[in-house]
């Protein structure tokens, strides 16, 4: 009896000890699978094209100081965008080394630009090939892009991007992008790619988030932890930017129910592009991708409905928004300054090369006063000030804007005083403080800021970097879609907000049929197209 207790507690002491040692060794490959080190590159090459514009951007557009960037200069060159969300959890993991590959930053005249040329394309691509397989191997590899890139000769450039890049760190690695939701998208970037990440609102405050998500699920993809399955929907359903606003319906119902079944499912991740109308791409139009942990089936039934219930609402996403005529909009601001319902935005959304003249002329023409104008375009006249050595005080007397295509409008004729002489706003572009930006003060309170290139203002506290105070006027007049709701709508700033186009259908206007698109075709897409029809 006693030898069977002696027994039956050694055995109980055996097994007991067997157990542990198993839990032991399941928690020791547990803990290599999280610890697993890991290599990834970093790239960026973003660039929103608007095709229609009269010139292409070059290479000289994207070398300025700053730019291009690697190594940790890259990996801190965005610290509130995707880049920053993706550094910041990247290295919240434990053995993960990040490696900034030399790439573009932001043109110096901004987001939006002509085609880019193939040359400038190749050069920069080539430089990131050549460098990965020089630095590598790599695990995984984060392509920060746009989605709305457009390349002369090539068809699919950040798809191309991806293609490059999977052949430069083998089959077993992992790609992810990130993106902003007016990419032209369709499937071909995840034939290459394994995950894709897309801003949902705007204006873009998600950014950051997303870079956090890309780096996250990279990760556990390369730890073996997530098995990306993905699905792709194009509704044909093709609308202008400054329709997109997602602070109001339709357009924050599609972004909501996107985020219900990210809520509603785990491992869920729901991408709506919404389209960017002016790069004539044969991917133009709406998409949704929708990515799971390997449950292809969930996929496909998430992006059939996203897409399902954007074409229910296509009515309302093209016509809920009301767009004034420059004439009527600038009335309307002088009706509602009489009533002090002000401060007063003029949002001109259409204008894409920054020169437009139309709102200037239509204040200058009805007496708007107290507006501040920021900003026209116009690289010659800055130019012919700096040569002259412009200076505050220095009386103006030039024709301003216009004649860079038939869309920026004619010159206009402005007298006034030099009141401001600066470096311009920063914030938005690295290469802005380089340039000389210029504002000079004409009728009853009015200030016109002069810039080189193309700025959209998204906030009026911008204007404190040239030393304006948007405070002493009652309208700013602003080119700017969406973005400026940042500063000026969503936290309360102007009780008044009108936006404004001409009257002819020109590039970036809402009336899309009035761009000579050469590869995509208008007719396929609701509303432009006659008997459309979904799926």
């Amino acid at each position: 009896m006693f030898s069977r207790r002696i027994l039956f507690s050694f055995l109980s002491l055996t097994m007991l000890a067997l157990g542990a040692s198993t839990v032991q060794a399941q928690a020791a490959r547990k803990a290599d699978s999280t610890t697993k080190p890991a290599r990834i590159a970093v790239i960026n090459f973003m660039h929103e094209t608007v095709t229609f514009l009269p010139y292409d951007t070059e290479m000289d557009d994207f070398i300025y100081e700053g730019s291009p960037a690697r190594g940790e200069a890259l990996l801190s060159s965005s610290p509130k965008g995707y880049i920053g969300g993706f550094v910041k959890v990247a290295r919240e993991h434990a053995n993960v080394e990040l490696v900034g590959i030399e790439s573009p930053l932001f043109p110096k005249r901004g987001t939006a630009t002509g085609w880019i040329d193939k040359s400038t394309y190749d050069h920069f691509v080539n430089k990131m090939i050549a460098e990965l397989k020089a630095q590598g191997p790599f695990d995984g590899a984060y392509l920060a892009v746009h989605g709305a890139m457009g390349v002369r000769g090539v068809a699919k450039p950040e798809a191309e991007l991806a293609r490059r890049v999977r052949e430069a760190i083998g089959p077993k690695a992992f790609i992810v992008g990130t993106f902003d939701p007016h990419g032209n998208e369709d499937e071909d970037f995840l034939r290459y790619a394994d995950l894709a990440f897309c801003i949902k609102y705007y204006p873009h405050y998600d950014g950051y988030l997303q870079g956090e998500r890309a780096a996250r699920t990279l990760i556990r993809s390369i730890r073996g932890e997530y098995k990306p399955t993905t699905a792709t929907r194009k509704p044909p359903i093709l609308t202008p930017s400054v329709l997109q606003w997602t602070g109001q319906s339709p357009w924050m119902d599609l972004v909501q129910r996107a985020l219900v079944w990210e809520a509603r499912e785990p491992d869920v991740y729901v991408n709506f592009y919404y389209g960017f109308a002016f790069m004539d791409s044969e991917e133009a139009g709406m998409t949704f991708q929708v990515m799971t942990n390997g449950n292809p089936e969930l996929a496909n039934l998430i992006a059939d409905d996203m897409a399902q219930t954007a074409w229910r609402m296509r009515e309302e996403l093209f016509y809920g928004t009301k767009v004034h005529s420059m004439k009527d909009g600038v009335s309307l601001a002088k009706e509602a300054m009489a009533k002090g319902e002000y401060p007063i935005v003029l949002a001109d959304h259409s204008d894409r090369s920054g020169a437009a003249t139309w709102l200037l002329e239509q204040v200058i023409e009805q007496g708007l006063s107290d507006t501040l104008i920021g900003t026209v375009a116009d690289a010659d006249l800055i130019d012919k000030l700096r040569n002259k050595g412009v200076k505050v005080g220095d009386k103006f007397d030039y024709m301003v804007g216009g004649r860079l295509d038939e869309s920026a409008g004619d010159p206009v004729h402005v007298v006034g005083t030099v009141k401001t002489v600066s470096g311009g706003i920063s914030r938005f572009s690295g290469a802005a403080a380089s340039q000389l930006w210029v504002s000079v003060e004409f009728g009853d309170n009015n200030r016109l800021i002069i810039s080189p290139y193309l700025h959209q203002n998204i906030e009026p506290e911008a204007f404190m970097d040239i030393g304006i105070n948007p405070d002493d006027f009652k309208a700013i007049a602003i080119k700017s879609r969406v973005h400026f709701r940042r500063g000026y709508d969503d936290n309360g700033y102007a009780p008044t907000i009108l936006l404004v186009e001409p009257d002819q259908p020109f590039l970036g206007t809402i009336r899309l049929e009035g761009l000579n698109y050469q590869h995509m075709d208008l007719q396929k897409f609701y509303p432009f197209g006659k008997n459309v029809t979904y799926p």
